[in-house]
Order: structure tokens, then C-alpha cells, then sequence
């Protein structure tokens, strides 16, 4: 009876031991994977997006959005947002735009751009529309050619979203 209670008791303790080991193990998994998830500011991203933004409709610029947002949410600092602009989506960074563009949409786009996303304005619209950097807001970068960028920016790796 004593050889079966010890060979019981070994059993037992070298279980609890193999929990410990696992549980130690799991937690040095979770530590290195929140490691590797640790990030320097100007370390390259492992997820890129361009979005395209054309369309004054306001339904358009909520589902726009808040795709931005929830990429954010979901990659945290992981992730490069570029919002490409042009047409007549060009009036959410007008600083008086002259189609109907919502206060959420302005704060929206401006909350946005404070996390990190970028807002790219097409400049051959801008010309068309007879408007200057001066009618646009200062976060907002002028390309040349909205169609352009987002072609480039697929070129430098970013996957490219549309509505």
C-alpha cells in the first residue's frame, strides 16, 4: 500500500509540476509576443493601407472613416494609413468647403489625422477647383496627382481599399 500511495504521490507532484512548466511557458509566450508587438516611433509598420476618398455623399464619409478608425483600433501603431483625396471628396480637408461636409466628418477627419493618418489632397483637383494649400487644412499633404499616389503607394507595398 505505502509503494502505490508514493508512486501516487510521485505521479501528482510530477503533474503539478508539468502545470507549473506549462503555465510558465504560456507566460513567456505572452511575454515575447507583446514584445514583439512593442514598437519605436519611425519603426516601419507591417501593415500599409491607402484609402480611396472621392465622394461627397455623407454616408460615404462615415463608412470611410470609420474603416480608418477600426484599422487603427485593431493595429494600434502598427499600421501606415494613407487617405488619398480627390473629386469631389476633396471638400472634407476644406477649410470652407462648398459642398455640405457634417462637423463629425471635420472632427472625424482631424481626430484622425492627430493618431497618425495621413490625408493626401490631390493637387490637379485642388487646381480645378481654382483652390490653393491655403484653402485646405495644414495637416493635409498636396500630391500632384490623387490617382497617381495611391498607385505609388501600391507600388511601396500599401493595399489599396475602396468604396
Amino acid at each position: 500500500m505505502t509503494s502505490r500511495r508514493r508512486w501516487l504521490t510521485g505521479l501528482l507532484s510530477f503533474g503539478t509540476g508539468m502545470l507549473a512548466f506549462r503555465s510558465a511557458a504560456a507566460e513567456t509566450e505572452a511575454v515575447s509576443d507583446s514584445a514583439s508587438d512593442m514598437r519605436f516611433p519611425g519603426d516601419p509598420t507591417d501593415h500599409n493601407i491607402v484609402y480611396q476618398f472621392n465622394k461627397a455623399d455623407q454616408e460615404y464619409h462615415r463608412a470611410v472613416l470609420f474603416s480608418v478608425g477600426e484599422m487603427l483600433r485593431r493595429y494600434n501603431d502598427n499600421v501606415s494609413i494613407v487617405v488619398t483625396v480627390f473629386g469631389s471628396g476633396i471638400h472634407i480637408l476644406a477649410k470652407k468647403p462648398t459642398r455640405p461636409v457634417t462637423e463629425e466628418t471635420r472632427q472625424r477627419v482631424k481626430s484622425l489625422a492627430e493618431y497618425g493618418v495621413k490625408f493626401h489632397a490631390c493637387g490637379n483637383t485642388l487646381k480645378s477647383m481654382g483652390w490653393t494649400a491655403d484653402d485646405i487644412v495644414p495637416f493635409a499633404e498636396i500630391v500632384m496627382v490623387g490617382a497617381a499616389d495611391i498607385m505609388e503607394l501600391q507600388e511601396k507595398g500599401y493595399s489599396y481599399i475602396s468604396w
